[in-house]
């Protein structure tokens, strides 16, 4: 161990060492932050030489193992900018006394605005009607018509911090909005029914709002979308390997489900051939939760949670408290 190491590893894109607010603190206050930006697939092997020895990480969806973390002695908080935590062994962290920090309800807002441009994209067919033009064809009636949200119903599977803020996003729309959450009981706008085979078989659309657990990895599958209306459209906002992907995608083509707008995939970024011509879907890359004014939010709280955490401090963005 490196009791005099100083380096701070940030692999967050964009995060700029000359920013008032985010990296010239680090800076100031005598640290050396190595950016190292995740523009792509990173696997453990890849993260151990550029963590380098360092006391501190801001990141993104990098993984953390329990190789990556027992490797580094160093390392006394991992500052995750978003809130899942999927990515991160937090039992091997906290037995090696690695506080991991989050930024909890910044982007939430962000997340609701991104499903309900996905959702109108969806029943307006967006873009269907801007490939259709673009290409020449001013087709205004016929296979491509879009419909009205208005009267659909809408199921939310999670009712949390960026569920209630879609249900209050919704509200507006002249939809009937039914949720399932085993924790959250009531929530305004919304009515919540007993079972997710309930919420299946009713919904218009589906959005998906959970984290990644063992408990909901792939809690839609092929029986799930067999419940499902065979119009029924599936958005998922949270965390792709909520969904058996390969099955939804032979739901699509085999036109046993009306659509799907995903912004997380089982891989990521997805191999392109895997969307080859899966019909009815639209794709954005993980950034539900980005816009210029939540990413400036998420990168300054990370950076006062590192500097909390090397000063001594245990703030209340970290999720595993009782490591120290």
């Amino acid at each position: 161990m490196d009791l005099h190491s100083n380096k701070i590893f940030v692999s967050w894109p964009g995060y700029s060492i000359s920013d008032p607010a985010t990296g010239r603190r680090l800076v100031d206050a005598g640290y050396e932050v190595l950016t190292r930006p995740k523009l792509g697939a990173r696997s453990a092997h890849e993260l151990v030489p550029l963590l380098d020895g360092a006391v501190a990480a801001i990141v993104s969806t990098d993984p953390f193992t329990r190789e990556v973390i027992e490797g580094q002695p160093n390392l006394k908080v991992i500052a995750r900018i978003g809130v899942g935590t999927d990515s991160i062994d937090l039992a091997a962290a906290s037995e090696r006394n690695v506080l991991v920090t989050v930024t909890p309800g910044l982007n939430a807002d962000t997340v609701a605005e991104h499903t309900i441009a996905l959702m109108l994209a969806l029943v307006r067919k967006v873009v269907d009607q801007d490939w259709l033009v673009k290409s020449g064809r001013w087709e205004r009636v016929g296979e491509f018509t879009p419909v009205e949200l208005a009267g659909r119903t809408v199921g939310l599977l999670g009712a949390g911090t960026i569920g209630r803020k879609l249900i209050q996003r919704l509200a507006g729309f002249d939809v009937k909005i039914l949720f399932f959450d085993p924790v959250v009981t009531r929530t305004e706008y919304a009515t919540k029914v007993n079972s997710l085979s309930a919420l299946l078989s009713v919904s218009d659309i589906l959005s998906l709002h959970l984290p990644l657990t063992a408990e909901t990895r792939g809690i839609i599958g092929a029986n799930e979308i067999r419940q499902m209306k065979t119009t029924a459209l599936l958005i998922n906002t949270s965390r792709g390997p909520l969904i058996n992907q390969a099955t939804l995608f032979s739901a699509l083509r085999a036109g046993s489900l009306g659509g799907a707008a995903l912004d997380v995939f089982e891989e990521e970024p997805p191999p392109s051939p895997v969307l080859r011509d899966v019909p009815n879907l639209i794709c954005s890359p993980h950034l539900a939760g980005l816009s210029r004014e939540s990413i400036r939010r998420m990168t300054i709280s990370a950076t006062d949670s590192v500097l909390a955490v090397l000063s001594g401090e245990i703030p209340s963005t970290v999720i595993n408290a009782g490591a120290r």
